[in-house]
């Protein structure tokens, strides 16, 4: 799947402004508009665009503690299970198998450092973790869309 110079322009466009019009797309690119809706459901298809979506503050909606929680399962080879339970809990936004220190790495909103340690305490322990290690984000300077790199 090899993405053409006219596709990645597209992509940096909308990943700056989702609510920008096709049209006005297609005037950036010197394309028709037609040709960025064509574009548009070719990405889709191929599964480059997965979709779109409105992204909340979450300190706005009442969860102003973001932490990142390192974990060790006591059974690794339970990974399954252990992602079908984390599932479970609204608050995990992100999880990820990783390297290093931890099976899994998730991300998690709360309301306060209470509701953050009643998850852990409550949510996560009695899934299966023998281990885990908290990091409070106290802010977040960077949240950007990966950029697609142009051969310009």
């Amino acid at each position: 799947m090899l993405l053409d110079e006219l596709d990645k322009e597209i992509l940096n466009l909308i990943a700056s402004d989702a609510k920008i019009p096709f049209l006005e797309v297609a005037r950036k690119c010197n394309v028709s508009g037609a040709a960025i809706h064509q574009r548009m459901q070719k990405l889709t298809s191929m599964g480059v665009i997965k979709g779109s979506q409105y992204l909340f503050d979450p300190e706005k909606v009442g969860n102003g503690t973001c932490a990142f929680v390192g974990l060790l399962l006591c059974d690794p080879s339970d990974s399954d299970r252990v992602v079908s339970e984390l599932v479970k809990v609204p608050e995990i936004v992100e999880c990820h198998f990783t390297t290093g220190n931890y099976d899994l790495f998730i991300k998690i909103y709360a309301h306060d450092n209470a509701h953050l340690l009643s998850i852990i305490h409550d949510k996560l322990q009695p899934i299966g973790i023998q281990r885990s290690e908290t990091m409070i984000s106290f802010y977040e300077p960077i949240n950007r869309q990966m950029p697609i790199l142009t051969n310009e």
